[in-house]
């Protein structure tokens, strides 16, 4: 990449390979921080101060929001101000001191989203302690092995997780001395848990422990712990990444600072909808930027089958998502329900006039947008005419959408950049970046395909890696592990050095990805260090970026691809979409048309949906390495549930395998008997 490219600015040149080493590129920084990385004022010492002065300036808008279900009907939102918040964040704060736990000490978070989620973690800043959030997936060993590490004495725990957390008590009770439930507590489990010697406690009754004395809060400082978050990792037990007061702050400064620069900062004028969950670095942090600038937070009711009715009660005026999310809207699905057609399929179905017209307006806004125009710029009259009535999709005022977790699909982006009349910002990072570290411009269309630059907090280089064949020093376009550095970096793994130092070296965070600087200074994401494996014939296999291009056939919902180096081909495990498999079972006069899980398993389905594949393989031009030789058809999506995905729908490889093992080895045997 060249030196001037239009977007970030190197502040020091790349090293040659040494026999220690391997040869590393320049170091950049993205233009807005070309005089100094982004670092906090003077006056700034903890997250608590953020929200506190938010009170003060705000004390009566709208800031915690939840629906409420009566005789099984829904009603509207319903909110507490940001006064009645942090009074209440007071008064928890206070009696947990009360219960013993001190500022320095851990304090966990056990559940899914909801306004006492936040306002425990928002008690736990005012009094300088720790706060630990545990994914409310987690299973019974995770649970203990994270109450156990990091010392947590107090949980407060979700309402129906209360008999999860009783259940495993006595694997931890040397720590776990108390529990509070978001909700009420029945007597049964008071008298299970006073057998366990533990305290529980409604919220109701915890909160009438404290005092809502705020004059003798603990002084907190900069490098205070914040928080411990367990990573929700693919592979090995838990690594809780340790992030301080200073990393959560200037973090939350620089999607300020980006937002300015891509969109607008926001304002109590804006809505967030909270879904992603609040234990996973990317919700938190956002979170907490909303409630720093006077915004409003709502929660979904945590029933995955009435997100988008949620969504749509809620009218969110910002929206985060993952690409799993994304391609559901892009494909007019909502989640576990499929519509009659996809969001094309209904343009082309309206016949075809309508199509050359909708192609027109899309390919007219694109190009315009490609030019360098905004969003709003670019065909105002069109988005009037033919693409208003498809932000409804997220409510019809959503000005911003946010994209992290996985790359998402180029097609996607360019859709959703061009078509819901919002911007998109495409972002990447991982918990030990305290969220994202790169971010795209909206306005750049460009970076289409690409994470963008890096955020104002911190520096990138790309390390070579020989044995892949990426070159960090090539003069025609630079490939490596993308390296970080800067003021939003995690403090290390709590009580494991051993691991700190093998992705810490000489002050760099070494993240595991693979990435490729693109020529006006944005990232792109082109493989993972760890995902690749070699072939029988001595083919490598970057198996990521093989399930990013079969995810482009609009026939499958989820694949897994799988190969090593005692085989010469490769196999998959495909979850198709429901539609399309029943259209097959018709238009090919299959029995069953209606029944998803015999259809999964007919041959002749196998094969159409294996060819359905193969042609995409070709059409993006995949190496004949790469072509899949045998699929199974599996009819339940990969879940959480079966520990198949993380909370942010990452393929867990290992899990994956377990999981498919008898599957996988017959696979192989047909594909070999058919190949004979």
């Amino acid at each position: 990449m060249a030196a001037a490219a239009d977007h970030v600015v190197v502040v020091e040149e790349g090293r040659p390979a040494t026999a220690e080493h391997p040869s590393a590129g320049p170091v950049y920084r993205c233009k807005y921080a070309k005089d100094g990385l982004l670092d906090l004022p003077t006056d700034l010492d903890s997250p608590w101060q953020l929200f506190s002065e938010a009170v003060k300036k705000y004390p009566n808008e709208q800031m915690l929001g939840r629906r409420l279900t009566s005789d099984s009907k829904v009603g509207p939102y319903t909110w507490i101000t940001y006064k009645e918040a942090h009074d209440a964040a007071i008064r928890i704060g206070s009696a947990i001191r009360s219960r013993g736990v001190d500022p320095g000490n851990c304090c966990g978070i056990y559940g899914s989203n909801c306004p006492e989620w936040i306002i425990a973690m928002e008690a736990c800043m005012s009094q300088g302690i720790t706060y630990v959030p545990l994914y409310d997936t987690l299973g019974v060993n995770a649970v203990e092995f994270i109450i156990n590490h990091a010392e947590v004495s107090l949980v407060f725990v979700q309402e129906k997780k209360v008999s999860s957390i009783l259940a495993c008590h006595k694997g931890c009770s040397s720590n776990l001395k108390t529990i509070v439930s978001f909700g009420e507590v029945s007597s049964t489990q008071k008298e299970e848990a006073e057998n366990q010697c533990v305290s529980l406690f409604s919220w109701h009754e915890f909160l009438l422990m404290g005092n809502s004395d705020e004059t003798n809060l603990p002084r907190k400082q900069k490098t205070d712990i914040c928080t411990i978050m367990y990573t929700s990792g693919t592979t090995g037990e838990p690594k809780g990444v340790i992030l301080n007061n200073a990393a959560i702050m200037v973090e939350v400064l620089s999607i300020d600072k980006m937002l300015q620069v891509t969109d607008r900062s926001c304002d109590t004028s804006d809505v967030f909808f909270s879904y992603l969950p609040l234990a996973h670095c990317y919700d938190q942090v956002m979170e907490i930027y909303f409630l720093s600038r006077g915004s409003s937070v709502g929660y979904w009711r945590g029933d995955i089958r009435y997100l988008m009715d949620d969504v749509h009660a809620l009218k969110p005026t910002v929206f985060c998502g993952v690409p799993r999310v994304y391609d559901k809207l892009y494909a007019g699905i909502t989640f576990d329900q499929v519509r009659n057609s996809s969001v094309m399929q209904k343009i082309s179905a309206g016949g075809l006039i309508r199509k050359k017209l909708f192609d027109f307006a899309y390919n007219y806004k694109m190009g315009n947008m490609r030019k360098g125009l905004s969003q709003e710029e670019a065909s105002p009259r069109l988005d009037r005419l033919m693409f208003d009535k498809i932000k409804e999709a997220l409510g019809g005022r959503a000005h911003m959408l946010l994209s992290g977790a996985a790359p998402l699909p180029r097609h996607v982006e360019e859709f959703l950049r061009i078509i819901p009349a919002s911007n998109l910002s495409q972002g990447y990072g991982l918990t030990e970046s305290c969220g994202g570290s790169f971010t795209t411009l909206a306005g750049v269309f460009s970076m289409v395909g690409t994470v963008g630059v890096p955020m104002p907090t911190v520096e990138a280089r790309l390390v070579s890696v020989p044995e892949m064949g990426y070159d960090a020093f090539s003069g025609d376009v630079a490939r490596g592990e993308i390296c970080l550095r800067g003021n939003s970096m995690f403090s290390g793994y709590h009580k494991r050095q051993d691991l700190t130092d093998e992705v810490v070296i000489d002050g760099w965070f070494h993240t595991g990805d693979i990435g490729e600087w693109q020529e006006d200074g944005s990232m792109k994401i082109i493989d993972r260090k760890k995902n690749i494996f070699k072939l029988s014939q001595g083919e490598y296999v970057a198996v990521e970026n093989l399930e990013n291009t079969y995810s482009r056939c609009p026939l499958i919902a989820q694949i897994w691809i799988y190969g090593n180096s005692f085989e010469s081909f490769l196999v998959g495990v495909v979850v198709p979409e429901r539609k399309a498999i029943e259209d097959w079972a018709k238009l090919n006069n299959q029995s069953s048309p209606n029944d998803f899980e015999s259809l999964c398993q007919n041959l002749k389905a196998k094969k159409y949906f294996l060819d359905e594949l193969n042609s995409t393989a070709k059409q993006y031009q995949l190496k004949g390495f790469e072509m899949l030789k045998a699929v199974h058809l599996e009819p339940n999506l990969f879940d959480i549930e079966r520990d198949l995905i993380t909370p942010t729908f990452k393929l867990k490889r290992p899990q994956l395998l377990q999981h498919y093992k008898s599957i996988v080895d017959q696979l192989y045997s047909e594909a070999k008997v058919s190949r004979a």
